[in-house]
């Protein structure tokens, strides 16, 4: 197996953890402003799964309602929120964006969260990543899906480049 270590080895990455799920609109400002900045490179959103129907029981298949379950306007695209928001881990350029990230969370959340910094995303291909996608998997797709699932149904894309 070939060497797939990106280039983000030496950006910072951070995790974003609020004292409460997030509604849609609040997840929706805080995304567009964390992505406005210059120096994101790449952001997750990470909870509980809001199924489109009911798993199990006797109302099995049926379209299950939820009021978090709904678009959301992401730079200008309307993206189908799958989860509830609980947490957002980012990997960001260098320290001054943090700061800029932090001043955001601040601003835009009405209650206390953690802000830490660490290692929350891979930073190189595993195994069963290169088995599944191949040597020439996109290092910035590295640690962002399940290798198990389908990627269409995983990822979303919001900048083009």
């Amino acid at each position: 197996m070939s060497n797939m270590s990106s280039d983000t080895t030496k950006h910072l990455q951070l995790e974003i953890v609020p004292q409460r799920l997030l509604r849609p609109e609040t997840a929706q400002d805080l995304l567009n402003k964390i992505l406005d900045l210059e120096g994101v490179i790449r952001l997750f959103i990470h909870g509980p799964r809001l199924p489109g129907t009911v798993p199990y029981g006797p109302a099995k298949g049926t379209a299950l309602v939820h009021d978090s379950r709904r678009l959301i306007e992401i730079e200008g695209k309307a993206v189908e929120l799958m989860v509830s928001v609980g947490s957002i881990r980012l990997e960001v350029t260098d320290a001054d964006v943090k700061e800029q990230v932090h001043e955001i969370c601040e601003k835009i959340l009405p209650f206390p969260f953690e802000f830490r910094e660490g290692n929350f995303m891979l930073r190189r291909q595993t195994v069963s990543g290169y088995a599944r996608f191949g040597p020439d998997q996109d290092p910035l797709l590295v640690g962002m899906t399940d290798p198990k699932g389908k990627l269409k149904d995983q990822v979303c894309f919001i900048k083009d480049e």
